[in-house]
């Protein structure tokens, strides 16, 4: 089966061809963050606007790249939700109208279980069942993964997903938009000893997790040195990277508590913030001690991308699943909601 993918939710617009015995056959993905760098965030009518104008011209070039017939494309899978609303609607009405046109069957993803298997793209994927843990602008979450489609939320942010909490640093610290990556490279030249920002809620039982008090903690340390006129490069510096161990840290101890409550012994991360070193490299450490294994997918498909869109809507249309004609656009969807293959 060959199934052309496709993701709208946000401010990327992929596109890609998948097919189910060849593997992925092509990808591509226009990306809108100089645009919206602009106004420190997304601007949803901007993002839905750009997704117009972008989104045919990708399905023409991933189908060329690919060597792929229209005629060859056994079915569409779209993203569905969660997302902004505007922004899934160009991409599902798009795909409704070219499965109808080319008779073939649709299917709406939900956006968070395209990210939960993109590591099932790469050579040594993991198998199932395992904890995931989905840390993203949008979403921090600790889920047990016993099949596609059966999935149990062990913990998540109560607040600002982990994502968000960095672009909200990086704004304190005067950095543009998107400010996980503008952290991670400010903290590379710094001294992680320094300072010593707080945990949130790992000195309480359980796997939920809180950043909105270490965005404050963050805010006051900044104010601090600006009202002394000692904050400079070398500072700042140091509080990005004090701002990234507490957050690498906490993800870390809730991961390590979910492996030991589940019995798991595979761990996969997924989502934006996945392709953070530090992160990785203090879940390697982890899992070593725990004697478990640690996924994670290539750089370009930890953001939104249309691959992942591909496979996850593969897997459900080979179960026999499909959408009706109906433009199923859900900014908000619950991931307990779905159906097990």
């Amino acid at each position: 089966m060959r199934v052309l993918g496709i993701e709208t939710s946000c401010d990327e617009t992929g596109v890609a061809v998948y097919d189910t015995e060849l593997g992925l056959l092509g990808d591509a993905l226009y990306s809108q963050v100089a645009m919206h760098a602009e106004y420190g965030g997304v601007v949803p009518e901007l993002a839905s606007r750009d997704h117009i104008k972008r989104l045919i011209p990708l399905i023409n070039e991933v189908l060329s790249s690919s060597n792929t017939e229209k005629s060859q494309i056994d079915a569409i899978a779209y993203t569905a939700g969660p997302g902004l609303i505007g922004a899934l609607m160009v991409g599902a009405s798009t795909a409704r109208a070219i499965a109808f046109a080319w008779d073939v069957p649709a299917i709406g993803v939900h956006h968070m279980e395209g990210h939960l298997l993109a590591p099932m793209l790469e050579k040594s994927p993991p198998k199932i069942p395992f904890v995931a843990l989905l840390v993203s602008g949008g979403h921090t979450q600790l889920v047990e993964v016993k099949e596609i489609g059966d999935y149990t939320l062990l913990g998540e942010s109560l607040d600002d997903a982990a994502g968000e909490a960095f672009d909200k640093a990086a704004k304190m610290l005067g950095l543009d938009y998107p400010g996980g990556p503008l952290i991670a490279k400010l903290a590379q030249g710094a001294d992680r000893t320094r300072f010593k920002f707080p945990r949130p809620m790992t000195d309480r039982p359980g796997m939920d997790m809180s950043f909105s008090g270490l965005k404050t903690f963050t805010l006051n340390t900044v104010n601090k040195f600006k009202e002394a006129g000692t904050l400079d490069l070398q500072t700042q510096a140091d509080i990005a990277a004090a701002f990234e161990e507490a957050v690498v840290d906490t993800l870390a101890i809730k991961c390590k508590r979910a492996l030991q409550a589940t019995g798991l012994k595979q761990l996969v991360i997924a989502g934006g913030v996945s392709a953070n070193q530090r992160l990785r490299e203090k879940l390697e450490v982890m899992v070593k001690k725990e004697k478990s294994e640690l996924f994670y997918a290539r750089p370009e498909f930890c953001t939104d991308n249309g691959a992942m869109i591909a496979f996850a809507g593969a897997q459900r249309l080979a179960a026999g699943q499909s959408s009706d004609l109906t433009i199923l656009a859900k900014p908000r969807w619950p991931m307990n909601e779905l159906s097990t293959l």
